[in-house]
């Protein structure tokens, strides 16, 4: 029976991986795989196309291993690789639409809703917002971007990201609003 370690030093892993060492590339993928999918499944709906983008985002990942300088978390480097790995997916399969509405006020939602949704829940009613919507959304409100890095990586403006995030979180709100009135009767 062979004795596995549970906590590998990443940056002994990291060295090997950089020489080809498949054993240390196998042990980084299963150590970030679930995260990362989890990240790749934000962007797009489909866990088949999602998991296509990880895999492609990992090859990405173990191709360009030699250029982590080890500054700032390896996990965080390779999120960044995912993320521009689901964009450059949606943008590949012409799926990543914008839809623009210069009329649209920018300013903040301010309707609060309380709900006891579960997380399977939320990333459902995330899945059926447009593309445009969830992208934006998935960037700003769950992976903390600004709008000037969204505009830059989507090749968009910054006002079509505010726009875009505006309608997804109106969406999404009136989403919620739906599920609980249907769910305890109330206005």
């Amino acid at each position: 029976m062979k004795v596995i370690q549970l906590h590998k030093n990443e940056d002994a892993l990291i060295k090997k991986a950089i020489k080809h060492n498949r054993e240390a590339q196998h042990i980084l993928f299963n150590m970030h795989a679930p995260k990362m999918l989890s990240i790749c499944r934000y962007y797009i709906k489909d866990i088949q196309q999602a998991e296509e983008a990880m895999l492609n985002g990992f090859f990405k990942v173990f191709k360009n291993l030699k250029t982590y300088k080890g500054e700032g978390a390896f996990e965080g480097w390779i999120r960044r690789i995912m993320i521009r790995e689901s964009i450059s997916y949606l943008r590949q399969k012409k799926r990543l639409e914008f839809i623009t509405d210069e009329d649209v006020s920018t300013n903040a939602y301010s309707d609060t809703i309380q709900t006891d949704l579960e997380v399977n829940d939320i990333q459902k009613l995330i899945d059926h917002l447009p593309e445009g919507y969830r992208m934006v959304f998935v960037m700003y409100a769950i992976e903390g971007y600004k709008h000037q890095e969204i505009s830059e990586l989507l090749n968009i403006s910054e006002g079509t990201s505010k726009s875009q995030l505006f309608k997804a979180r109106k969406m999404l709100q009136e989403q919620i609003k739906i599920l609980n009135k249907t769910s305890y009767g109330s206005n």
